[in-house]
C-alpha cells in the first residue's frame, strides 16, 4: 500500500534526482519525505534534502520522532549524528540514495553557500524573513519549483513576488519574469544520465563510479592493471583520519566532511574488525605543533578532543609526553576492499588490462583509445582518476591541468610477535608517520608502520633505507614499540609495501570540469596524496553533484580549495 503523494515530491517521478530544500529542519517532515519517496512505485533514484537549523536536535530526539516504519533511516541517521559544527554536513542514507545535507548556522549565510536549484521548497513562515533572506532563497529555486507551507494571503506575498514567486493553482511557484527561458535553460543544467567512462580503478576512480552508478549512470572503469587498486590504493592498511589544525584550516574541514562520508560507506560495505577497524585513532604531536583550535566547541570535541597521559591505556606502550588528540571517528581500513566494494555497485563494470593512451572527441562524447589506436570504450562523459597519467591524456586533446608529481612511499609491516603484541597500543597511532597494530591478515595479526615520502623525480633510496626511515619514525612516535620491533628489522624479517602517491602543489585533490565550455564532458578527480581514504568519496560526491546540478556536499567557499582550476 502506497502513501499519499507528498507535497515536496514530484507528481511524475521521471527524474533521476529530486532536490528538496527545507528552510527549517523538522524531523516529521524529514521522515515523512523519506517514507513517501520509498513508497513511490517509480521514484527518483536519489532524493536530496537540504535542511537548515541553528540548533540540531539531539540523538534521542531523532529516534523518538520516527514511527516504526521510519526506524531504519532514523537508526542510520542517529548513528552518524555527531560533531555537528556550524556549516554543512552530508549524510548518505538508505544505501546512499537518500542524501541529507544538514546546514547548521545562520540561514541567510548558509543559503549563500549553496550551488543548486531546488525542485521543491518548504517555507517556514515562523522564521524572520526579510528581503535579503528571500533573495538568497530565490537563488536556490529553479523555474517551476514548488513553495509549500505558505498560505496564499501571506503578509509576505509582495516580497515573494519581488523575488519571482507567483501564485498558481493556489500554490506558490518560482517563475521570475526577468530571467529569459534561454538563459534559464543554460544555467546549471544536469548532464543527461547515460554512460560514463572512469579511467583509473583506485580510491578516486572507484568512488566516482559508485557515486554515479547510484544516480543511474552506466559506468565503465578502465585501468591499465589487470586488478583494481593496483597503485597507491593497494596499500594493505591505511588510516581514514581528519587533519587537525589550530586555525581549523580548509584541509581540516574537508577531511572532517570526507570522513563522515567514507565512514558511512565502510559501515555499509565492509566487515568491522576484518576489513576496517572503527575504534578511533590517537594523534601524537610530541613537538607541540598542530593540534586543535583553542576555542574548540563541544560539537567539535565529539569528533576530536585532547587527551592527557594520565591513565590513558595507550601511554603504557611508552608514548612520549606531549600534545595528543583522540579522533573518535577515525579508523584503519584495507583500501583495496573498499575499492572492490565500490566497483561491485550495480551499474559499474571494471575492465582491467585497458591502458587508455589517448582520447578522441566523438559525436556524442569521447572515444578512449589504447596506444595502437584501438577503441577501448565510448562514453558521454569521461572522468580522469588515473593520477600521474592524467596530464598525458589531456595533452592528447590539447588540454592542460595544474602540475602533479609523484611521491614514493614504503610501508613496513610484519606479523605480531608476543613482544610486539604486548608493547603495541590497542589502537592506531598517527603523527610523524603512523603505526597500525592488530590488523587481521593471512597468517595472523599484522602491524604496519610508516610510511616514507620521497619525490619520484630524484634518486630513489634503497628499500632498506626506506625501512630504516620507517623505524626511525616509529622510534619518535612509539619508542617502546620500536624497541620491540627493532630486532625484526635487523634480522630482515620486516616486509615492505611500496606505492607512489599523486600530489598537487598544495597537497589537495584536483576535482571538477576540465573544459571551460559548457556543458563539460571531461572531468577529473585525482591527486589525493596521502589522504585518499579521507577525501575520495567527498570528491566523488562533489563531482557527481556538479555533473547532475545537485546540492553540493560542502560549502561553496570550501569547495574552492578542491576546484581543479583554482590556480587560474
Amino acid at each position: 500500500m502506497h502513501t499519499a503523494a507528498h507535497p515536496l515530491l514530484p507528481p511524475v517521478p521521471d527524474l533521476p534526482v529530486w532536490r528538496v530544500l527545507d528552510t527549517r529542519l523538522k524531523l516529521d517532515r524529514l521522515y515523512g519525505l523519506w517514507q513517501a519517496w520509498r513508497d513511490m512505485p517509480a521514484r527518483p533514484r536519489v532524493l536530496h534534502l537540504v535542511a537548515f537549523t541553528d540548533a540540531p536536535p539531539k540523538r534521542e530526539q531523532l529516534l523518538a520522532a520516527a514511527t516504526p516504519a521510519q526506524a531504519p533511516v532514523a537508526n542510520e541517521l542517529s548513528g552518524a549524528w555527531i560533531g555537528l559544527l556550524p556549516g554543512l554536513h552530508r549524510f548518505l542514507l538508505d544505501g546512499g540514495r537518500f542524501q541529507l545535507t544538514l546546514c547548521v548556522g545562520e540561514l541567510q549565510a548558509l543559503l549563500r553557500e549553496q550551488r543548486f536549484e531546488a525542485d521543491a521548497v518548504w517555507f517556514d513562515a515562523a522564521l524572520a524573513w526579510d528581503r535579503h533572506r528571500l533573495k538568497a532563497l530565490a537563488r536556490c529555486s529553479r523555474r517551476g519549483s514548488v513553495l509549500s507551507g505558505l498560505a496564499a494571503d501571506t503578509p509576505l506575498a509582495a516580497a515573494l513576488r519581488e523575488q519571482g514567486y507567483v501564485l498558481q493553482d493556489a500554490g506558490w511557484r518560482h517563475d521570475p519574469p526577468w530571467v529569459t527561458r534561454a538563459r534559464d535553460a543554460a544555467r546549471r543544467s544536469p548532464a543527461p544520465v547515460g554512460r560514463c567512462a572512469v579511467i583509473g580503478a583506485g580510491l578516486a576512480g572507484a568512488s566516482v563510479a559508485a557515486a554515479l552508478a547510484r544516480r543511474g549512470w552506466q559506468v565503465d572503469v578502465l585501468d591499465a592493471a589487470t586488478q583494481p587498486a593496483a597503485g597507491a590504493s593497494g596499500l594493505p592498511a591505511g588510516l581514514m583520519i581528519p587533519y587537525a589544525s589550530p586555525n581549523d584550516s580548509p584541509r581540516a574541514r574537508l577531511t572532517r566532511a570526507g570522513l563522515r562520508l567514507v565512514r558511512a560507506e565502510a559501515q555499509r560495505l565492509l566487515r568491522s574488525g576484518e576489513d576496517w577497524g572503527p575504534g578511533g585513532v590517537m594523534e601524537l604531536r610530541p613537538d607541540g605543533r598542530g593540534g586543535l583550535p583553542h576555542d574548540w566547541s563541544v560539537a567539535g570535541a565529539e569528533l576530536s578532543h585532547p587527551v592527557s597521559s594520565d591513565g590513558h591505556e595507550a601511554w603504557r606502550a611508552g608514548v612520549p609526553a606531549g600534545d595528543a588528540v583522540w579522533h573518535t571517528q577515525a579508523a584503519w581500513v584495507k583500501p583495496a576492499l573498499l575499492v572492490r566494494a565500490w566497483l561491485a555497485e550495480p551499474g559499474v563494470r571494471f575492465t582491467g588490462g585497458s591502458d587508455v593512451a589517448s582520447l578522441r572527441a566523438a559525436a556524442t562524447g569521447w572515444d578512449l583509445l589504447d596506444s595502437s589506436g584501438r577503441l577501448l570504450a565510448t562514453a558521454d562523459q569521461v572522468v580522469l582518476a588515473n593520477a600521474l597519467g592524467a596530464p598525458g591524456l589531456l595533452a592528447s586533446v590539447g588540454l592542460t591541468m595544474p602540475p602533479v608529481h609523484g611521491m614514493r612511499g614504503v610501508l613496513s609491516w610484519g606479523l605480531h610477535t608476543p613482544s610486539s603484541t604486548s608493547l603495541s597500543p590497542p589502537h592506531p597511532i598517527n603523527g610523524s608517520g603512523s603505526y597500525i597494530p592488530h590488523v587481521p591478515a593471512a597468517g595472523g595479526a599484522a602491524w604496519y608502520a610508516g610510511s616514507t615520502y620521497e619525490a619520484t623525480d630524484g634518486p630513489a633510496a634503497t628499500r632498506s633505507a626506506h625501512l630504516q626511515a620507517d623505524l626511525d619514525k616509529l622510534r619518535r612516535l612509539l619508542p617502546a614499540t620500536a624497541a620491540a620491533l627493532a630486532p625484526e628489522y635487523a634480522a630482515g624479517r620486516v616486509q615492505a609495501w611500496e606505492g607512489v602517491r599523486c600530489v598537487s602543489s598544495d597537497r589537495l585533490p584536483l576535482v571538477g570540469a576540465l573544459q571551460d565550455a559548457a556543458p563539460p564532458t571531461l572531468w577529473i578527480s585525482a591527486a589525493m596524496g596521502s589522504r585518499g581514504l579521507s577525501l575520495a568519496m567527498l570528491c566523488a560526491e562533489w563531482l557527481a553533484a556538479q555533473m547532475g546540478a545537485e546540492p553540493w556536499p560542502m560549502e561553496a567557499s570550501l569547495a574552492r580549495s578542491l576546484q581543479v582550476q583554482r590556480g587560474r
